[in-house]
């Protein structure tokens, strides 16, 4: 439960305070767009004013999936009786108005004073997408609002209020779990130890110690011990192979650190006593795979098997660990996405989508992670379901890298990203995986691209719709009780009529047709889903098949 009573409020974004260059206001905007607009650290502030200036407009975002431009004003009360009433939420509609033209734009930029809201206006160029765009205000408050507000809300639609109960409600945690508060001990009898101190609260211990010790560390069976470590284990690879194979050879046991990189283990407790040194609150940071290898061949190890251990004795939840964690791991076989595994953004939809569909869904962040649901959802394959739906860029879906590279952002931190849109996109795209076998083209039919083109297919049809708008704009709809067998039924109607206007497209294409270069070709593909979208869209003037929203009513 989060804590909005001022002063308690100050420690959910104290990391963005800075009292005489940015406002608390301003850093419990950035907060809030961070955990509730989903945006990245980088997007949520550079979208706010760091000062409150005299316009009345302390942050600025624009959705290009949503095309809304949002107005944001946040207040923090000192005061645990106030709250917030019509006037306040008058004088903030009247701060919108100056956002409505391209003329009034213009007269702001002009004016005197505010360089930060100018400069903010400019870079993300709301001048030339006036016009195009819905505005909406959004007024953020750590107090409730009072009778008169709500009445004046009930009038307008052009603003938002977001309080305590909202933020209470909607709240998702991005903390793991805990490290386990049981204390565990190495024996260092015989092989001593070498230690490093950085700082008063920061030291480093070098040991030796026996795999049989290490194997018995608490979290080894479930994993939760690697939970910060930026993979989970990768079965067997050629260096799990290895390692298994000198395990086997107990003459090699004795020289195995020799050749071994190691373990390094962050905790937030180490002390030494004599040959014992005892640790508590610990994560493995690197060395996930080797130890559990090391754990599932417990009957190959022997005293003589030792393994060169790296204690770290830092807040978990520092930079610093970050830090360690990501440079221990910096070596060839890990990838962009093993570093975004701990990304605030991914841990956050990992714990939203397991809160909200226990048991049926999961959401892997780290290769070779180990999860139970029914369904397990790819972090890599949901960013380039979201480039096909959101961005709706199908062509460029076999640069799987661009997901966690130079994409990143604009693929995962967006407010429309939630646990529920991802959910939705993997029953989309799990349905058309079942139906592809239909296209008569095998070779087109079974190419990874196709599938992302046919979501960007439904995604252009379901914008055709009414109650296909308002499933992309807020996808837990079709999760409630009842909907999604409904949404199941729909989705399965729409797929067969497009794969007939498919077969269509692609029957009597020559057997040289490049269809791996056309399906990254934006000028075929765009043409392609346009020419299946028009003769849907014809299809239901005629009658022949109905609309989304007909089915929606009547199924």
């Amino acid at each position: 439960m989060i804590n909005l009573k001022y002063p308690n409020i100050l420690s959910l974004f104290s990391k963005y305070i800075d009292n005489s260059k940015r406002s608390e206001s301003a850093s419990f905007l950035i907060w809030y767009l961070e955990n509730y607009f989903r945006l990245s650290e980088i997007d949520a502030v550079d979208s706010v004013c760091d000062q409150r200036g005299d316009k009345g407009i302390d942050g600025i975002y624009y959705s290009e999936g949503e095309s809304i431009l949002y107005i944001f004003q946040s207040k923090i009360s000192q005061k645990d009786v106030s709250s917030v009433g019509d006037k306040d939420l008058r004088e903030f509609l009247g701060t919108i108005g100056q956002m409505r033209s391209a003329e009034s734009i213009d007269i702001l930029l002009n004016g005197s004073g505010n360089d930060l809201l100018k400069s903010l206006i400019k870079r993300i160029g709301i001048r030339e997408k006036i016009g195009d765009c819905e505005i909406r205000g959004v007024f953020l408050a750590n107090i409730e609002l009072d009778e008169n507000g709500k009445e004046f809300l009930k009038h307008t639609d052009e603003i938002v209020f977001v309080g305590p109960s909202d933020l209470t409600e909607n709240y998702v945690e991005t903390d793991r779990n805990s490290p386990p508060d049981i204390p565990f001990s190495f024996d260092m009898s015989g092989f001593g130890m070498l230690k490093y101190i950085v700082d008063q609260k920061t030291k480093c211990y070098m040991i030796t110690a026996k795999a049989i010790d290490l194997i018995r560390l608490p979290g080894i069976q479930n994993q939760s011990l690697f939970d910060l470590n930026v993979r989970g284990p990768l079965g067997k690879t050629k260096v799990n192979k290895d390692i298994e194979k000198t395990l086997k050879e107990t003459r090699m046991h004795k020289t195995f650190p020799l050749f071994h990189n190691g373990i390094t283990i962050v905790c937030n407790f180490a002390e030494v006593e004599g040959d014992v040194i005892t640790i508590n609150k610990y994560y493995v940071v690197n060395g996930c795979q080797s130890l559990t290898v090391l754990y599932r061949n417990a009957s190959q190890l022997t005293d003589d098997l030792r393994v060169m251990v790296r204690i770290v004795c830092v807040d978990e939840k520092s930079e610093l660990t970050d830090t360690i964690t990501t440079i221990s791991n910096n070596q060839n076989g890990v990838k962009n996405r093993d570093f975004k595994s701990n990304h605030i953004i991914q841990v956050r939809l990992q714990n939203e989508i397991r809160e909200r569909f226990e048991g049926r869904y999961e959401y892997e962040v780290k290769r070779g992670e180990i999860l139970t649901a029914d369904r397990i959802i790819s972090n890599e394959k949901a960013g380039l379901q979201l480039i096909a739906f959101d961005l709706k860029e199908p062509w460029t879906t076999h640069r799987s890298y661009q997901v966690f590279d130079e994409k990143y952002n604009s693929i995962f931190g967006r407010p429309e990203v939630t646990g529920y849109r991802l959910v939705l996109l993997d029953k989309l795209i799990s349905s058309i995986e079942n139906k592809v076998d239909k296209i008569e083209n095998a070779l087109f039919g079974k190419y990874t691209l196709t599938k992302y083109l046919i979501l960007y297919i439904l995604r252009r049809l379901f914008e055709n719709d009414r109650v296909g708008r308002e499933i992309i704009e807020n996808p837990a709809i079709v999760f409630k009780i009842g909907n999604e067998i409904k949404f199941d039924k729909i989705v399965d109607m729409v797929l067969n009529d497009v794969l007939i206007d498919i077969n269509e497209e692609t029957k009597g294409l020559d057997v040289e047709f490049d269809y791996r270069g056309k399906l990254r070709d934006k000028d075929y593909v765009v043409r392609f889903a346009g020419d299946i979208v028009a003769s849907y869209e014809k299809q239901i003037s005629r009658g022949r098949v109905p609309l989304i929203e007909e089915e929606w009513g009547k199924v």
